[in-house]
């Protein structure tokens, strides 16, 4: 079950923050967490929510800050921002494309696919809710309280109809660890993970199936360097990179993967992924 399948429990939502996380974790993992002595790759997801609130993750969760960011990296492409506010009737005079994405600037998941002129009423129904601050409030995951709450246009990448695949790349201290890659995010969603040679691991993650398996990404060689760049300074971040016809697009960072509430199959590879993740030493500052 993913996280918003274990978030459906009205009852686990009104737990104090400490107690719901640990009641999360262990419906979702099949375990009891380890969050005071972290080991595996969902344990220390969980200790950063928990414990790190450095500078250094503040604007991670905040998709027009993260796009200035990565910006800044040459050879990536970033998806133009068409529009950018809270009053959707705004969007009637912002000359949007034929087609285009609205989505959250500080959450995780929701998206709409436009097509023409926006119908205002019906989005605004679409997109009610869209402003809370799930993430912060219901999952304690500090970074998107730090998120400015809006909505985002941007320009659709990719062929209309047909999402992309979403390569995300495990980045530890400027190395890349392991490449997820999902296809059918919005009909059937699939999800398998790689090694950064390409190499196909035997591993489910979370509740989807694996999909077939496919040759690399023509730009593979470059996301790799991208997503190395892009994480260097972390001590671990998730970098989302898109190849549109040999040209890498970003995606996001991802400082909180699935909330670390997504269950690896079989377990030791999430123990894998833990060991390769130096978490702050105590004497640093982590903002509590």
């Amino acid at each position: 079950m993913g996280v918003w399948g274990v978030l459906s429990s009205a009852a686990i939502c009104k737990l104090p923050i400490g107690v719901r996380r640990r009641a999360l974790f262990a419906r979702a993992n099949h375990r009891l967490p380890r969050f005071s002595n972290p080991s595996s790759f969902n344990d220390k997801v969980n200790w950063r929510i928990f414990h790190d609130q450095r500078p250094l993750l503040e604007w991670t969760c905040d998709k027009l800050a993260m796009k200035d960011h990565a910006g800044r990296v040459e050879g990536l492409h970033i998806p133009r921002t068409l529009w950018a506010g809270t009053n959707l009737e705004e969007l009637t005079s912002a000359g949007l494309p034929e087609h285009w994405v609205l989505k959250p600037n500080h959450r995780s998941g929701s998206v709409y696919f436009g097509h023409g002129q926006p119908d205002i009423e019906q989005l605004s129904v679409l997109t009610a809710g869209w402003l809370r601050r799930v993430e912060s409030e219901v999952l304690g995951e500090w970074a998107y309280s730090k998120a400015r709450p809006m909505l985002l246009a941007e320009e659709l990448i990719g062929t209309p109809g047909s999402p992309p695949p979403d390569y995300k790349f495990f980045v530890f201290e400027g190395d890349v660890a392991a490449v997820q890659v999902d296809v059918g995010r919005h009909s059937v969603h699939q999800r398998r993970l790689y090694l950064p040679d390409w190499s196909p691991l035997n591993v489910r993650y979370g509740r989807y199936s694996l999909p077939p398996l496919e040759p690399p990404p023509v730009a593979l060689d470059r996301m790799l360097a991208l997503a190395a760049e892009l994480g260097t300074g972390f001590d671990f971040i998730r970098i989302d990179l898109y190849d549109i016809d040999g040209r890498v697009f970003f995606g996001e960072f991802t400082p909180y993967p699935c909330s670390g509430l997504d269950r690896f199959v079989p377990a030791s590879f999430d123990a894998e992924l833990g060991a390769r993740w130096k978490l702050p030493k105590p004497g640093q500052q982590l903002g509590r």
